[in-house]
């Protein structure tokens, strides 16, 4: 069980040649008694992106904050708060900050998609 807020959760900043001015808070694990499941938030600083990439896992996202994208699939999708998508397993996606402040979403996902 946990109550808590985001702000309070550290966060893990990824930059390399895949992933760009990112930083992932993993808010609920089974740490917390979820099993099975995680549910992270991800926050891309302007001109951030995720890496473009595949897995078998599916994941569940919900845009917080900001402008963005979604490559899924050869076709780009613009975000905005409020948004929200489903992205399946095995198909090739990327999010990608194309605003001028920070884009923020929740990303959920099977336990083994949590690496």
């Amino acid at each position: 069980m946990i109550v808590s807020h985001v702000q309070d959760v550290l966060g893990t900043r990824m930059d390399n040649e895949h992933i760009k001015n990112a930083v992932k808070k993993t808010l609920i694990s089974p740490t917390e008694g979820w099993d099975g499941h995680v549910m992270r938030e991800f926050e891309l600083g302007q001109g951030g992106y995720t890496p473009r990439h595949t897995h078998p896992w599916p994941h569940i996202n919900y845009i917080l904050e900001g402008e963005g994208t979604l490559h899924l699939d050869g076709q780009d999708y613009s975000l905005t708060a409020g948004s929200f998508a489903y992205v399946p397993g095995e198909k090739l996606h990327q999010f990608t900050n194309t605003g001028n402040g920070r884009f923020a979403f929740i990303c959920i996902v099977p336990e083994e998609g949590d690496k």
